[in-house]
Formats: C-alpha cells, sequence, structure tokens
C-alpha cells in the first residue's frame, strides 16, 4: 500500500469509477465511463425495499462519441441502480452534450447543460475523468514532436511535471522553457 498506516478503521463505502477509450473503425472514438457506489453492509431503501451488503446503490454509465477534435457526436448515459426510481429519467437529457468540445471551459460548459436539477450528480461527476480519458486516448493521434508546435500546448503549466520553468518542459519542449 503507497500510504502510510492509519489508525484501525471499518469500511464504510466503495466508489469504483472505470473509463475506458476506444477507436472505432469510422474514425470516431468511444470514451465510457461507468460509476458504482456499493456498502458493506445491508441497509433499507424506501423506494428500493432491502439493499443488500455489495449491491449497488448507484451503478450508472456514460458513453460519449468524440472526433479526434475532441467534439461529442452523441452522448449516452444509462442508470442501472439508484437510490429513486426517478433517477434514470434524466439520461436521455445527456444527449445534449452533443456539439460541446472536451477541452478548456469542459466543467462551465458541462454545468451549464447539465448542472444541478438538470443532470444527475454522479453522471456529471463522471464526465471529468471521461474527458481525462479523452485526451489519453486520443493522444497519439493528435501529438506532433515538440519542434513543431507554433504556440505553448495548453497543457504545459497544467500539472507540477509540466511546469514551464521544469526540466522535463526545458527537455522536452525548450522553445516554451522558462527557467532561470
Amino acid at each position: 500500500m503507497p500510504l502510510s498506516n492509519c489508525v484501525p478503521r471499518k469500511h464504510s463505502h466503495h466508489r469504483q469509477i472505470e473509463c475506458r477509450g476506444y477507436e472505432r473503425e469510422d474514425g470516431l472514438w468511444d470514451i465510457e465511463g461507468h460509476l458504482t457506489d456499493t456498502k458493506p453492509y445491508s441497509f433499507e431503501n424506501r423506494e428500493r425495499g432491502l439493499v443488500e451488503a455489495g449491491t449497488p446503490v448507484h451503478d450508472m454509465w456514460i458513453r460519449l462519441t468524440i472526433d479526434n477534435k475532441m467534439c461529442i457526436k452523441s452522448a449516452e448515459a444509462a442508470t442501472d441502480y439508484s437510490p429513486y426510481q426517478i433517477c434514470g429519467r434524466v439520461t436521455p437529457d445527456f444527449g445534449q452534450l452533443v456539439g460541446l468540445s472536451i477541452g478548456p471551459g469542459w466543467s462551465r460548459k458541462v454545468a451549464a447543460k447539465m448542472g444541478g436539477v438538470l443532470g444527475c450528480t454522479h453522471l456529471v461527476e463522471l464526465l471529468r475523468p471521461l474527458a481525462t480519458t479523452a485526451f489519453q486516448t486520443i493522444s497519439r493521434e493528435r501529438s506532433k514532436p515538440a519542434s513543431e508546435y507554433e504556440k505553448q500546448p495548453r497543457y504545459l503549466n497544467g500539472c507540477h511535471a509540466l511546469a514551464v520553468d521544469g526540466p522535463i518542459v526545458e527537455r522536452e519542449w525548450p522553445q516554451f522553457y522558462k527557467g532561470r
């Protein structure tokens, strides 16, 4: 375990998020996310009755189909388990994401279309790791040699490793290095 030892504790909740990217035969990309929440104990739910330990409280899916420019061509969501029967009714509304582009302002654009009562908190949360997965999935299609960049790529200064005054940028993108 990479984290330090902790005080004795009792497992109370498990959230699992899995994201996958697929290259399609038609030149588009499918980016899929799956979120599950489970409890290690059984409990009563007003709408579902007894929810047995390990049975999903939430079990939700999203598929975004995007092009090489990260523009969403189709969006589909599904809810297999939720605490309330009404939850799944909002999944067709995720089709409103069609036409948006994953990139700067992504979270703001998603919030405007699907935030609050317009969407589902859990499915909207899943869109953030899906965006990262999209970049990772099609990075080889979008990458070019560092020497061909005329403008500073927007991911520089996006994390500690890619600080414009750091050794990675100095080595890989020297034209944008702003070190000492």
